[in-house]
């Protein structure tokens, strides 16, 4: 079948043929009738360069609700410091108030009041329009530098029917300049290449190395050619990608260094990008910020990150020369950044900017004499409410969630099992506007520990193989369905949508599910980030466990019991239904189409989608930990 085109989708949709628009944003009748509180947007310059970054959107074009966790645990020297302070704790050490819109962006406090009182967060029309008014502030476009810290291109329906074509284009209309990748590697090598031929930007990252396999087999002629000339691969370095870029901001040569997820060749499947390694690479970071300081001389390096916030602030601690980080992968809204010293005794600032395009983080830049004299920073949440939608954005949106499922296009980008007959003919939108039930409770995912949403998943991969047990990974993607509200199969994509979702069940013995449970403890709960892996816990339906984060590999979980309040024993075997493999792909339904025929078919009368248990851990050694708060479940 004759590979998807990409240039002859985006050409159906008209795209480039729209005209850009500028919203007056100054203009004080833009905010007419809401509450938006006066200068709430403003952030007048201060300095001659400009940065703004987002991250981690996972495919939300649209204004989405996003409850932020109210467990995320720091171990070792991560203890008590943001990100892993929750609740009024975070906003007592970011000196905001404990109530308002910011308590709403940054925590979970009052979730569904607050969610009820300002609406949604985000959406990519909204951050068009914030964009446009930061740089308008900042003297125009020449004197900012728009970043994405990855994770932009997969999270929802319409990023996977068109393998992250519709996020490219939109990241285009938004103005990106530069970014990094993780998931967007889940897409076949020949796909993440075409989409970065496609963006307008600069994909970099320093740590991303094509294999010596690759270089030295007999594919490697038709490896090069897939690079199609665009100037990334370099043969002498083995680099797939740019390492690094040199902007002229505001008159200053700032240079942005990439670091795409260093654990991807861990954490999602090989097959899909069989010539590329991962690593974090700090030997080759330190000495590329060494070279590029005595032959570039720029006025500032900054790092482009997705490492996860805890290793970004051992890396900045580590590698001299950093003025910045600014990160991505672990979703950590963080109004304000950490100030790190280095070896060398200077500070770099870290920061993270969240994820589901809630928020812009601004840092401006003062330098004098070559150097960087003074930084300024602050982060902006996106009230969708609060911010007219800017019109060519919306437009492409639209237009793009109007295209039809067509099977010959579906099966022209995934394996045949991805084309769903009974969608034929209809639009995205109408295919992810279907009502499915009403949320018994807010559905969320966020938390180091089961959520609600997660319940969900859970419960139907039992209820699809009459399993003893379910396992979910522990992602931190996947957005919320506030209490009373509609699950639609938005909701659902939002929380499967990726190119490995087939379903299975296998038989496990007692022993190998709990090493399965006490690995998966130790990525997350490691005191060295550098050993982390920067998700969250597996998430188990249908059974119970007691841990303790505090302890080493091996001696965290116990008491670990089937829903009946029997024992797992070691030798004996259990029915384990997953889905998301990273070392094979099953053979089952996929993982949208099980969750959907789920709620239809267990849904009340009412309408009404009923979580009967949640399977919440007992928690041992955390009270005393400000990384937890109103804990749903035991705690020891």
């Amino acid at each position: 079948m004759p590979p998807f085109n990409r240039r002859d989708f985006l050409k159906t949709l008209g795209v480039g043929t729209a005209v850009s628009t500028v919203p007056a944003l100054l203009a004080r009748q833009a905010f007419a009738g809401t509450s938006v509180p006066k200068g709430f947007y403003d952030v007048p310059k201060r300095g001659t360069a400009r940065i703004l970054h987002i991250t981690d959107v996972h495919g939300q074009l649209l204004p989405v609700y996003f409850r932020e966790p109210n467990v995320n645990l720091g171990v070792g020297d991560a203890f008590g410091r943001p990100p892993h302070v929750v609740g009024k704790g975070l906003l007592n050490k970011m000196e905001l108030p404990d109530n308002g819109p910011e308590a709403y962006a940054y925590t979970y406090l009052n979730f569904e009041k607050a969610a009820n009182k300002y609406g949604k967060t985000g959406g990519f029309p909204q951050v068009k329009t914030l964009l446009d008014q930061l740089r308008l502030q900042a003297g125009g476009v020449a004197n900012t530098l728009t970043l994405d810290g990855g994770d932009l291109w997969q999270g929802s329906g319409t990023s996977l029917w068109t393998r992250g074509v519709d996020m490219v284009e939109a990241s285009n209309i938004l103005g990106i300049d530069v970014m990094v990748g993780h998931w967007e590697f889940t897409y076949r090598e020949e796909e993440v290449l075409s989409n970065i031929a496609l963006f307008k930007g600069d994909f970099i990252g320093q740590n991303v190395r094509v294999k010596e396999d690759a270089i030295m087999g007999d594919d490697y002629p038709a490896m090069v050619e897939r690079y199609d000339g665009s100037g990334l691969y370099d043969e002498d370095s083995g680099h797939a990608f740019r390492p690094y870029v040199i902007k002229n901001v505001g008159g200053a040569r700032i240079c942005v260094i990439g670091q795409a997820f260093p654990r991807t060749g861990n954490a999602n499947p090989q097959e899909f990008f069989p010539d590329w390694s991962f690593g974090l690479r700090e030997d080759d970071m330190i000495e590329l910020v060494e070279q590029i300081r005595a032959d570039e001389k720029p006025d500032a390096i900054v790092l482009l990150s997705h490492n996860g916030m805890d290793v970004d602030i051992k890396m900045a601690e580590r590698v001299p020369g950093l003025n910045a980080v600014f990160g991505g992968h672990t979703h950590d809204g963080m109004p304000k950044p950490i100030k790190v010293k280095n070896v060398e005794g200077n500070i770099c600032w870290v920061t993270n900017a969240g994820s589901n395009s809630k928020y812009i983080g601004v840092m401006d830049f003062e330098f004098a004499d070559g150097k960087v004299k003074d930084m300024h920073y602050q982060m902006l949440p996106i009230i969708s409410d609060w911010l007219p939608e800017d019109k060519e954005m919306a437009a492409y949106i639209k237009q793009m969630r109007e295209t039809k499922y067509d099977k010959k296009i579906i099966e022209s980008r995934a394996p045949d099992h991805f084309y769903h007959p009974a969608r034929v003919g209809k639009s995205y939108a109408e295919i992810l506007d279907e009502k499915l039930a009403i949320a018994d409770r807010t559905l969320y995912r966020r938390g180091n520990f089961m959520g609600t949403w997660d319940q969900v998943l859970c419960n139907a991969l039992r209820h699809e193989y009459d399993a003893d047990i379910a396992m979910s990974p522990g992602v931190r993607w996947g957005t919320t369905t506030p209490k009373g509200h509609w699950i639609t199969m938005e909701d659902v994509m939002t929380q499967c949508a990726m190119t490995y979702g087939e379903t299975y069940v296998s038989e496990m013995k007692g022993s190998d599910l709990m090493s399965l449970l006490e690995g998966v403890a130790d990525n997350l709960f490691d005191p060295d980030p550098y050993l982390q892996s920067g998700g969250d816990m597996v998430r188990v339906g249908g059974m119970d466990y007691t841990i303790d984060p505090s302890k080493s590999i091996y001696q965290r979980v116990s008491n670990v019991r089937l829903d009946n309040g029997h024992l797992i024993e070691p030798d004996e075997t259990y029915k384990v239904a997953g889905w998301a493999s990273v070392n094979r792909t099953p053979e089952g339904r996929l993982m949208w189409d099980v969750v959907r025929d789920y709620i239809l078919t267990t849904r009340g009368k009412d309408g009404v989608l009923h979580l009967p248990k949640i399977n919440h851990p007992k928690l041992i050694g955390v009270s005393e930990n400000p990384g937890i708060a109103d804990y749903p479940g035991e705690l020891g």
